[in-house]
């Protein structure tokens, strides 16, 4: 009778295929874009919104194209809002809506309402279960240990019609494809230090302690760490560095601490914790050294790489991470959205800067704007141009039509004949710390809110800008105003009260969207800083920008500034600085919505 197949040829078998399927679906990436979109048309050819656009029962790839319209969520949001209130006819998609997917806030600041089928949770777990294989091709050996991830959910509602609306991360921990994995192990990449129970916490305090906990006391058997974003991995060692006493108290003791209240969370830590004083003599003795430098290959020595998310905005936390790591590999596995989960990393040991994403031509119909304005027309996937710069368009089985996502791509390369995109930003974003993403429109109409309490001192606004502050964990942002009083051009010195700028930070802050005061509220993000900056400030920094080659004729004041010289000029010329005094008003739900608990 022939021996059972051993753990590790199961996983080179299922590795082997997973790559197989990336190379046959990238080789043939023409021909799956055209059968996606067949399927997606002839399942809803009956649906209201094709029949009101010209396309009842059409399937033709060419009609689609030149009837359909490009659109915006804003030009969804009727519809959206009908299924919302309990509308069951097939509006968008001819199969039931099982749930809304909470996106980044619009400039309204409500949170975008993503719908989503039952059949998309599939296609996300495919992404996911491609990672690996891809990923032990570059570090071998991931099987044999556990990865560290602190992953969290956050709060959901029901909309008026009885849907759940949740971010896509809450709805995929809370799925059974990801319980599953966790709590029977079907796959030794899926082994994690944290048990199911801390992740599903709603409580950001005990969850991140219970997930600190386990990590520490597991530190030999970890071979990676990460988090969604750059943002929460250093919100979780800056959490070590606050707690570390009380986490080598309960290592050393097996016990854990008395605030974490959560039953089903101590009972899934306690069958892992026991009393280990050798361990707890050792991170203590690392953490007491005061300095944090490579803390995380100190504590966990065995780690490969960290896996984060460092592109668009979160590549301004990259020294930071080079800092506590020590120097070891970011990596960026995938490249994913409320609206739709799109590629992944085929090359993950780049550096941050080289990241690119294949996307894989069956999660969605993909089409691509050109930003080039002498070019008019969408682009098919398989027709994009190499270093050229496109609006991703996309239209999905969950009942998206040339849908614009809002993210800018660049093709760096080809995958057979899939292209392979940098992430260059969000359309439209200047600020971003964590999940939030505040636009121009937005920023200025909170800007002018603020600026209003101003107007009573005999003072008006003359000229601000922006910027994010990632040297203080949580990040926070940072705004420049120069101020004149209404009468005279000469300098303010000190006739405002501190006060009043304060309540100025808070306008802001209570004018920004909701995934921003949700951030605050939940210590995602810092305190709003208000800078005020010398008389004729702005003037220096538009004499800086022509210096540097800008046009005089087509100079306009930036709302947001990366470039380090100028943060430096502003930095030099400020007088003065001011926090909000307090978190602005958030509710968990969307609306007036119930807001569901965690269990």
């Amino acid at each position: 009778m022939p021996e059972a197949p051993n753990t590790s040829s199961i996983i080179e078998q299922k590795n082997k295929k997973a790559l197989k399927y990336i190379e046959d679906v990238t080789s043939n990436a023409g021909e799956i874009q055209k059968r996606v979109l067949a399927e997606i048309l002839s399942s809803s050819a009956h649906v209201e919104y094709l029949q009101r656009h010209g396309l009842d029962g059409c399937t033709d790839s060419d009609t689609f194209k030149k009837i359909m319209p490009v659109v915006t969520y804003e030009d969804l949001k009727p519809d959206i809002d009908r299924i919302a209130h309990g509308d069951t006819s097939p509006i968008l998609c001819s199969k039931p809506i099982s749930e809304f997917l909470t996106s980044s806030g619009t400039s309204g600041g409500e949170r975008k309402l993503m719908p989503t089928i039952e059949d998309e949770l599939e296609r996300r777990s495919l992404l996911y279960s491609l990672l690996m294989p891809v990923m032990s091709q570059f570090v071998p050996g991931l099987d044999k240990g556990k990865g560290m991830y602190f992953l969290f959910i956050k709060s959901e509602s029901k909309t008026p019609g009885g849907l759940l609306a949740r971010p896509v991360l809450t709805s995929y921990y809370k799925s059974s494809h990801f319980n599953n994995t966790k709590t029977h192990s079907h796959d030794p990449y899926t082994n994690y230090t944290s048990p199911i129970e801390t992740i599903l916490c709603l409580d950001s305090y005990q969850s991140m302690y219970s997930q600190m906990l386990c990590g520490l006391f597991l530190n030999h058997q970890v071979l990676r760490v990460g988090a969604v974003f750059a943002s929460g991995f250093i919100r979780a060692i800056k959490f070590l560095e606050r707690h570390w006493l009380r986490l080598c108290h309960d290592i050393r003791h097996g016990t854990i601490d008395p605030e974490i209240t959560d039953s089903s969370v101590r009972e899934a830590v306690m069958k892992i914790l026991k009393p280990n004083p050798e361990l707890a003599d050792f991170v203590e003795g690392e953490c007491k050294k005061g300095w944090w430098k490579g803390i995380i290959t100190r504590l966990w020595p065995n780690t490969k790489y960290v896996d984060v998310i460092v592109t668009g905005t979160m590549s301004q936390y990259i020294s930071v991470l080079d800092y506590y790591s020590g120097g070891l590999p970011l990596v960026c596995t995938m490249y994913a959205s409320s609206e739709c989960y799109f590629g992944l990393n085929l090359n993950p040991l780049c550096q941050p800067t080289q990241v690119s994403y294949t996307l894989l031509p069956t999660m969605a119909y993909f089409e691509f704007l050109p930003l080039d304005k002498t070019k008019e027309c969408l682009v098919d996937l398989v027709d994009v141009e190499l270093g050229q710069e496109y609006e991703l368009v996309v239209t999905t089985y969950a009942g998206l039509y040339r849908y614009r996502v809002g993210d800018i791509l660049r093709v760096a390369g080809f995958k057979n004949k899939a292209p392979q995109f940098n992430f260059v930003c969000r359309k439209n974003v200047v600020l971003s710390i964590d999940s939030d993403k505040t636009d121009e429109v937005e920023l200025q109409n909170a800007v002018k809110n603020g600026a209003n309490h101003l107007a009573q001192f005999g003072a008006s606004l003359t000229e601000y800008t922006s910027c994010t502050d990632t040297s203080t964990i949580p990040g926070h942002y940072v705004l420049y105003w120069e101020i004149s009083m209404n009468n005279k051009n000469d300098q303010i010195q000190t006739p405002i009260p501190a006060s009043v700028f304060e309540e100025c930070c808070f306008a802001i802050e209570g004018s920004l969207n909701s995934v921003y005061r949700q951030g605050r509220v939940s210590e995602i993000i810092g305190p709003l800083e208000l800078k005020i900056v010398e008389s004729g400030t702005f003037d220096k920094v538009m004499d800086f920008a022509l210096s540097q080659g800008a046009s005089i004729n087509q100079y306009k004041t930036p709302r947001c500034v990366k470039y380090a010289p100028i943060v430096e000029l502003l930095d030099s010329k400020t007088v003065s600085n001011y926090f909000s005094p307090k978190c602005p008003h958030w509710v968990p739900g969307h609306k007036k919505w119930c807001t569901l608990d965690s269990k």
